[in-house]
């Protein structure tokens, strides 16, 4: 039985996380920094280092999925939580002697060159190079100065202290009917974009599973985790060989059989 801590539960890939791990082999522990009613979570402040760092007793491995996510948050909204926040979770890891941590990056790290007029995130235009976990990072928001922060403080931890890190660059996590939905309302660079990069529910729950419990080779790893698009420029290769995932899921499968008036089958 590994013990799995899960920060940021009741977000949209926390939820995504707690379904993710069977619970056989597989004990969870939720935190959240809000109380929510429909989930048994405790209340965790991930800039109080101390908190953390008792949180943590007794885990294996901690999903660190808490975050502001905004893109276009300003730098004061995001220092507090993804910067010292962050910095306190791999503290706290390495206080406690955990086995590994999964820090959710995001593909916002290495999309810079790729937005429009270098400014709008969740834009793509042009025709983007294959972007690999082992370039170089190229943040295309404050948000994204923050993910790459974290991909360092991985690797520091990891070498320093010994631990497996997998800094999980997360595309975006959205049901098929918001990914039509978004893609309807978009422009062309938008709609782009949303098609590179979405992960699904289920593929979402695969990635998750695989960078928190595949026996790695080299640590620290960066792993892409976005579903198997036919319009993707994350690569999937590393993620694929690495961690032995398998997505299923294609945004452009899903919009064309909307465009053919039928919807797409759901996997699992």
């Amino acid at each position: 039985m590994t013990d799995i801590a899960i920060t940021g539960a009741s977000g949209n890939v926390g939820r995504e996380a707690i379904d993710a791990f069977p619970d056989d082999d597989h004990d969870l522990t939720l935190f959240s920094h809000s109380e929510t009613e429909d989930l048994d979570a405790e209340p965790l402040e991930i800039t109080d280092r101390e908190q953390f760092v008792d949180a943590l007793d007794g885990q294996d491995v901690l999903i660190h999925l808490a975050a502001n996510p905004s893109p276009r948050a300003e730098w004061d909204e995001v220092r507090g939580p993804n910067v010292d926040g962050v910095y306190n979770a791999f503290e706290a890891a390495a206080a406690n002697n955990l086995e590994r941590v999964v820090f959710a990056s995001s593909n916002h790290a290495v999309n810079m060159k790729n937005t429009v007029s270098g400014i709008r995130p969740e834009s793509t235009v042009g025709n983007p190079g294959i972007v690999r976990p082992d370039g170089p990072a190229d943040p295309d928001t404050y948000y994204g100065v923050t993910k790459v922060f974290g991909e360092a403080m991985g690797s520091y931890y990891a070498k320093r202290h010994g631990f497996d890190v997998v800094n999980l660059r997360i595309g975006w996590l959205l049901t098929r009917d918001e990914l039509r939905q978004e893609c309807e309302e978009r422009d062309a660079s938008g709609e782009r974009y949303a098609r590179a990069m979405w992960l699904s529910p289920e593929d979402c729950r695969r990635v998750l599973n695989a960078a928190a419990t595949t026996t790695l080779e080299t640590t620290p790893l960066i792993a892409h985790g976005i579903s198997d698009n036919s319009e993707r420029f994350l690569s999937l290769s590393e993620t694929m060989l690495e961690l032995g995932y398998r997505p299923q899921d294609n945004a452009e499968a899903v919009l064309s059989d909307e465009s053919n008036g039928r919807d797409g089958p759901e996997t699992t």
